[in-house]
């Protein structure tokens, strides 16, 4: 704080609260101040504690649990469209945050990027210092004027600041909300800014099941980023690898429908938004995860970002290998374009072309040789974020199927501190065909559906309760014959503690028709009729502790009806103990009785997932977590050592194990070692 620059620096102060309350000033003192160089963006933050001596942080670990952490976050809308921005910050302990901000207040902490950081603390107060070059954000030239905001969390006293006022039924991160960084020139231009990230993999692999010996192979590869102006990124990737990713976690599925899992590798990234929120969470046409998994990824090209205030652009191209000879080889492409309308609104329009190669119709049976989807989506946002919705259509084209091949959605939702209520309505039709997307709820063979929705929550002055309320959550789905097969209605209330705490009872009643036959265990045995048709109710519980103490709990419970008039009683919670700053443990466990009649009778399944997370520094981690899911009919055992030494530079040393859980025999086991370099020309 000492240094010149920072002595003649305008202070940022006098922060406002947002949570428990919106009607005052902060409690806790916040300073901010900020620079610049010709390469570097600097801020510099004194978070004075209103408990002298005292933070509550979970761990040290990268991008963090922001409601587990005292923090303080920077929310930058650099092109002043109050739609997309970047966010950096540190917790308390010094463990970085960054992540790019999309559809006005989201963050998407997957995205990394090559920055400097640093905490220090003292009894009086923490200070987080920071430099973030110009190359690692994107902004539009010659502007001089940006939105910014600046949020603190401080779980001492369970208070939630922001410099720039914030409704409380908002994030911080609104960017409808933000203040004005004034620049005293537009902030100077990146230059030639091309990084190249290489990397080199090896790995050990060994199949016990089927007693090969072992595998090694070595791998080498990379990404190129290029930025063609300050706003328009180019991303070049040859022979991908993804091995640092995470395991997924894995979950029981009890549901007709495919699991979602989120997208983590790199290439995919930045402005993922701009191609992966076409649509709604169960209607995309583009979904990343669907390339390159299964089978490798040779090459691929993407570009991506503004072109100026008012237009955004993404263009895609990937071509993957063939895994073996039951798939072809298969090119994907994906044309978006944005549009700012209004002061937060857009239009938005996206292509996406999947292409087998080499196509042979007998070779490739039950495979299309192609499946493209053409789309339009409108994305209402008001300034103030009170009214928000959606207005969607999509087609699909697909050899064979050339007519109810439209797809079409809608909401509209009205939000304030009390009060909120939306609707939303689907239709899929029968023949409507995403190769590339997630559209789980095709599999219905064509539906309608509607989904309105409203809660409300009174404001009480209580020493421990900040709110309570009701909240009615209604699914209705039709046929095409426009014949209910699915209804499901959930009356919830929600109790709201100062400290952060909820407490959620809930009934709910569901009745739906089979499309199709299913097993209601999910574990490949017998399957109820198709048409057959099945009704319930179920009553249940949520609970979350506060984040304040170091042992903090969740619990959830229901029970009820089921399937073909069976039962189901279930249970989930997750316990976890911190030893700050250092070593965060939990253990997550997830239980399901079902009692059905013969064939299936009584079943059980379990899933559990002990974790550990050392983080020895801000730098070097070690993740061991396992994950038992006799659904799956396996343990999965992996650890995951991490040394950042230099920012975004990497070296992984991942082992992993999966065994059969009745004999603890090992199935699979892989060794790998990856180092990986991000080197800025």
């Amino acid at each position: 704080m000492n240094e010149t620059a920072w002595m003649t620096t305008q202070t940022a102060d006098n922060f406002f609260m947002i949570t428990p309350m919106d009607t005052s000033h902060s409690r806790a003192i916040t300073e901010v101040r900020m620079a610049y160089d010709q390469d570097n963006l600097y801020i510099l933050v004194v978070n004075y504690k209103p408990i002298p001596g005292q933070i509550i942080v979970e761990s040290l670990k990268r991008d963090f649990n922001f409601g587990k952490n005292d923090n303080f976050l920077l929310f930058m809308d650099t092109f002043d469209d109050k739609t997309n921005g970047f966010s950096f910050g540190a917790n308390a302990a010094g463990a970085p945050w960054d992540g790019q901000m999309n559809d006005g207040g989201s963050v998407d902490l997957s995205w990394d990027n090559k920055w400097e950081t640093a905490v220090k603390n003292d009894a009086e107060k923490w200070v987080w210092e920071a430099a973030i070059p110009f190359k690692s954000i994107r902004y539009k030239p010659g502007i001089t004027e940006w939105g910014i905001n600046f949020s603190r969390l401080d779980l001492t006293i369970s208070e939630k600041s922001a410099w720039a006022p914030v409704p409380r039924q908002f994030p911080s991160a609104s960017l409808a909300y933000t203040g004005v960084l004034s620049w005293d020139v537009p902030p100077p231009n990146p230059g030639a800014n091309i990084s190249v990230i290489p990397y080199a993999a090896s790995r050990i692999t060994k199949d016990f099941i089927k007693e090969r010996p072992s595998k090694i192979n070595a791998d080498i590869g990379g990404d190129v980023k290029i930025g063609l102006t300050p706003s328009l990124n180019l991303d070049l990737t040859v022979n991908p690898d993804f091995s640092q990713v995470d395991v997924d976690v894995q979950q029981t599925n009890l549901d007709r429908f495919e699991l979602f899992f989120p997208e983590r590798r790199q290439f995919f990234l930045e402005n993922a938004d701009l191609f992966a929120n076409f649509g709604y969470s169960t209607i995309r046409p583009f979904f990343s995860r669907r390339i390159g998994l299964g089978t490798p990824i040779q090459f691929g090209a993407r570009m991506s970002g503004k072109l100026n205030k008012n237009w955004r652009i993404g263009l895609l191209n990937v071509q993957t290998a063939a895994q073996d000879s039951i798939d072809p080889k298969n090119n994907y492409a994906v044309f978006a374009v944005q549009r700012q309308l209004f002061s937060r609104s857009n239009i938005r329009l996206m292509f996406v072309n999947k292409d087998a190669l080499n196509f042979n119709a007998e070779k490739y049976e039950g495979i299309s040789r192609y499946n493209r989807n053409l789309g339009a989506e409108f994305n209402l946002a008001s300034a103030n974020n009170v009214w928000t919705g959606k207005m969607m259509v999509l087609k699909s084209f697909t050899p064979g199927k050339s007519r109810d091949d439209l797809t079409y959605a809608g909401d509209i939702k009205f939000t304030k501190a009390n009060f909120s209520w939306q609707w939303q309505q689907e239709y899929v039709g029968n023949n409507f065909q995403a190769d590339v997307g997630y559209v789980p709820n095709a599999l219905r063979m064509g539906y309608h559906k509607i989904s309105p929705n409203m809660a409300y929550l009174f404001f009480v002055k209580n020493p421990h309760i900040i709110s309570h309320g009701p909240k009615l959550v209604t699914n209705l789905y039709w046929d095409k014959q426009l014949d209910n097969t699915d209804r499901e209605f959930i009356l919830s209330y929600n109790i709201n503690f100062i400290n952060r705490a909820t407490i959620i009872p809930y009934v709910s009643s569901n009745y739906l028709r089979l499309l199709r036959p299913f097993d209601p265990t999910n574990l490949g045995s017998f399957k109820l009729e198709a048409g057959s048709e099945h009704q319930w109710k179920t009553a249940g519980i949520e609970i979350v502790s506060g984040p304040q103490n170091r042992f903090t709990y969740s619990l959830a419970g229901s029970h009820g009806g089921y399937y073909q008039n069976g039962k189901r009683t279930s249970f989930r919670t997750e316990l976890g103990y911190r030893f700050q700053p250092f070593v965060a443990i939990t253990a997550a466990a997830n239980y399901n009785n079902l009692k059905l009649p013969t064939p299936w009778n009584r079943t059980e399944l379990w899933l559990v997932g002990p974790r550990i997370d050392v983080t020895f520094t801000n730098k070097l981690f070690l993740t061991t977590f396992m994950q038992y899911n006799n659904q799956a009919d396996n343990i999965n055992l992996n650890a995951r050592f991490q040394w950042r030494y230099k920012p975004a530079s990497d070296l992984f040393i991942v082992y992993t194990d999966n065994y059969l859980p009745e004999n603890f025999m090992v199935k699979n086991r892989a060794i790998v070692l990856k180092f990986t370099y991000w080197w800025n020309l």
